[in-house]
């Protein structure tokens, strides 16, 4: 089937087109029809499956800690994908406004934006494929889990009444297609993630070369249309961050509130588990929960630092004793405005900064030194 213009455009924007690529695979964005189905309905199902479990398993902590940890992994997997498939239009728009601008950028003929432009996209694509790697790694993980359990177990704990999900052959059905849906889950999730960094780092190299714009006033002398054209760059830069807030706050803040108290709850896990097989397990479950919020933390603290840095350029860049009001005026616009960092918020209530994350950390260490204590009484 040929593609359209719209999905060659995007496939072939290289510092998105590995994220893009596998929503396109399983048609949650740019191409629509039922293999999207193939992987939400069954993997919606599972999830909803593994929440009747926590309620059968309730009083059995060890039991109810991996399953609820499961619980809401699958479910941030489900909504994220829900959110793609029911806001098409939306990604798209601002897909196709990256790869507007990406070519844009390759058009300057500046061997420092083009060098700039290269190193970002290589590590975006390094990152996401990175992070499927690492996704695919800690699914293994997820596999293998129940065959250090000593018995029958599931890789995930789900409930179905009245059936008996560990007698033959429905343990061995349910095993083969939790494997089967785990590969699909994992195409879910991970990628939300890395296309959040790699919308991250595009803003970078926006704001760096709004700063190098800067810059090269000093040398080049100041032009009206030239400080003109630099407004308009950093008001577009100004209008991608909104947008791209406007994408992913409130998944952001799913995220803050649900991996906060699982960090937690497996922190604990790590104190009453037996095996050093499961010890190692649940270490690799803690260090997916914390390098993904740390991506997303990262990239959105350094966007907001670099944001603010552009006032500082510009101030530095002006001959002010030689400028005319009319150019001061406008240098002043561009300080004033830069002045408010750009910011992808939780929830649109708390920016996305390393001092967050880090508060997020302590919470979660205080609730887990508060739930060993009432354990161990």
């Amino acid at each position: 089937m040929p593609q359209t213009a719209l999905e060659q455009q995007l496939l072939n924007c290289p510092i998105i087109s590995v994220n893009v690529r596998v929503w396109h695979f399983w048609s949650f964005l740019v191409k629509h029809d039922a293999m999207r189905y193939i992987s939400i309905i069954p993997v919606g199902a599972m999830t909803l499956l593994m929440f009747a479990d926590l309620y059968r398993a309730w009083g059995n902590i060890e039991e109810v800690i991996i399953n609820a940890y499961f619980a809401v992994l699958y479910f941030n997997a489900v909504l994220r994908c829900s959110i793609l498939v029911v806001n098409h239009d939306k990604y798209e728009k601002f897909l196709m406004d990256i790869a507007r601008i990406y070519k844009d950028l390759q058009q300057i003929e500046d061997h420092e934006i083009k060098s700039l432009l290269q190193r970002y996209t290589k590590r975006a694509r390094m990152l996401s494929i990175a992070n499927l790697g690492l996704g695919a790694f800690i699914s293994t993980c997820f596999v293998v889990y129940p065959l250090f359990a000593g018995g029958r177990e599931l890789p995930y704990g789900m409930y179905i009444p009245g059936v008996n999900l560990f007698g033959t052959p429905q343990y061995e059905i349910l095993f083969f297609l939790q494997v089967i849906l785990t590969f699909p889950g994992c195409c879910m999730y991970i990628p939300f993630t890395s296309f959040f960094a790699s919308c991250t780092l595009f803003g970078l190299v926006q704001v760096k070369n709004i700063q190098h714009q800067l810059r090269k006033l000093r040398i080049e002398g100041l032009k009206p249309s030239k400080l003109i054209e630099i407004i308009k760059d950093h008001q577009r830069v100004i209008d991608y961050v909104h947008d791209l807030n406007s994408l992913v706050t409130y998944i952001c803040l799913v995220e803050f509130l649900s991996f906060g108290m699982m960090l937690c709850a497996l922190l604990f896990l790590l104190n009453i588990i037996q095996h050093q097989a499961q010890f190692v397990i649940v270490a690799a479950y803690i260090f997916m929960i914390i390098s993904q919020i740390y991506a997303f933390y990262w990239h959105g603290n350094e966007l907001r630092e670099q944001s603010m840095a552009i006032a500082k350029v510009a101030y530095g860049a002006a001959p002010w004793l030689e400028m005319k009001p009319a150019l001061k005026k406008m240098v002043l616009l561009i300080i004033l405005r830069a002045q408010r960092p750009l910011e992808v918020t939780v929830g649109n209530i708390y920016p996305m900064t390393l001092e967050v994350f880090t508060s997020l950390l302590n919470a979660s260490y205080s609730y887990f030194t508060l739930l060993r204590r009432v354990y161990v009484k």
